[in-house]
């Protein structure tokens, strides 16, 4: 971020830091069990002055192959002593951190990280008493600094049982770091797929897998449709490694990366697709293989019917228990040919073969009039041409009413063991 105001280096330094609860909205729901203190004042929204920050840091510091130089240090500085001219705009505001705290937290960010791909770095840590993952992101475009704040503010405010709570952010350079809750869980894609034991799922019955596609489904419409947001936003990430599968009393899903799209420009493409073609150089479009529309893919601008085609993909996955894509050794000609989890369930529907086609893990017990039009749902989710893809809120209905069938289903049925296998259909 640049230069915007010097008022930090005028203003005296402040004592440290007093300690005062977090009062949390009615709707607020509690992703971790940890307390929610917050280490500031009303007057002293960021804890402590950065103006010591610049002289305490050595020249050059190494993180992990990343190097931190006194220029990154003092982008840092001049980027929060703009944030914190405009405290004032947000009247909640424990929402923007010093990056020295993402540092100290981090360990210079030498700690051992969470999660990384080559688009994102991932480190679990605690700041001001909060159990967090922050995430390093790149900048894809330059956002107006106070366009930024505002989204920022109006995704710190959101409230959802299937959305993890982004709690911050802070900004250095051309980095970003969001600070998102901690939930103890695992992703869905490793619920699925077990490497050490293939046999094995924790979501081994049909009521666990559509109560997650029914949390996923209602998370996703409240990220394009809740007026409470303001805006109608898109999500951009949407996969079933970015799905974290809890349990507590039940199984259930919370999405990741809510805001990441919005904060780190790669949304809002769609009123100058010319200007983004020709300036493609400039701007890196990012998705991940077997979740990209096909409109995306040609395009790289994101949608919320793209978001609508991964959540498809995602469903499919739900069903069968296998990766959106793949490649199978053929047994004659020892050549390896690609395997798209959309069109084997497209030859399944076509075939009458959706009960051979579904995950064997389920063990045939589950109904197979709802299992059939989940199917047809999540086929309809990924057609080709976005303008025959329905509304996540309509999905979402669907997903609702084929939700109680299978509870009816399940009451009429009753509790099978779990070393019993019901055959209704021959394979």
């Amino acid at each position: 971020m640049h230069n915007i105001c010097s008022c930090m280096s005028k203003k005296k330094k402040m004592t440290e830091h007093v300690i005062q609860p977090t009062v949390k909205s009615p709707n607020t729901t509690s992703h971790t069990s940890s307390s929610r203190t917050t280490t500031t004042s009303r007057s002293n929204q960021f804890h402590p002055e950065l103006s010591s920050v610049s002289s305490s840091v050595p020249a050059s510091v190494s993180t992990n192959g990343n190097s931190y130089n006194k220029d990154s240090w003092k982008s840092s500085v001049s980027s929060h002593s703009s944030l914190s001219s405009l405290r004032d705009f947000l009247p909640e505001n424990p929402h923007v951190y010093h990056f020295k705290e993402i540092f100290t937290a981090t360990n210079g960010f030498l700690s051992s990280k969470y999660s990384s791909s080559s688009s994102s770095a991932a480190w679990r840590c605690v700041i001001r008493g909060d159990d967090v993952i922050v995430f390093q992101r790149k900048f894809r475009r330059l956002i107006d600094e106070q366009e930024l704040l505002q989204r920022l503010l109006v995704i710190c405010k959101s409230h959802h049982s299937s959305l993890i709570k982004l709690r911050g952010a802070s900004m250095s350079g051309s980095y970003i770091y969001l600070v998102y809750d901690y939930v103890n869980g695992v992703s869905l894609s490793n619920c699925l797929k077990n490497n050490r034991n293939p046999s094995f799922t924790v979501l081994s019955d049909w009521m666990s897998r559509i109560q997650i596609a029914a949390d996923l489904a209602h998370g996703v419409d409240y990220i394009h449709n809740s007026t409470g947001l303001q805006k109608k936003f898109i999500h951009n990430h949407i996969k079933s490694s970015s799905v974290i599968v809890t349990q507590s009393s039940s199984l259930n899903a919370k999405i990741c990366h809510f805001g990441t799209a919005e904060l780190c420009g790669e949304t809002d493409y769609g009123s100058e697709p010319d200007s983004v073609k020709s300036d493609s150089k400039f701007v890196k479009f990012e998705g991940t293989r077997g979740y990209m529309s096909p409109e995306f893919q040609s395009s790289g601008i994101a949608t919320q019917k793209s978001d609508v085609y991964a959540f498809g993909v995602v469903v499919l996955e739900i069903l069968s228990g296998e990766e959106p894509l793949k490649y199978r050794k053929e047994n004659e000609s020892g050549d390896y040919v690609r395997v798209s989890l959309i069109e084997t369930a497209r030859e399944a529907v076509e075939s009458g073969g959706v009960r051979r086609w579904m995950d064997r893990r389920l063990k045939d017990s589950f109904p197979e009039e709802v299992a059939m039009k989940m199917v047809q749902l999540g086929l309809v989710c990924v057609e080709e041409d976005p303008e025959k893809r329905p509304d996540i809120s309509w999905v979402t209905g669907r997903i609702s009413k084929l939700y109680l069938e299978s509870q009816r289903w399940m009451e009429k049925m009753g509790p099978f063991p779990s070393d019993f296998s019901v055959s209704m259909a021959p394979r």
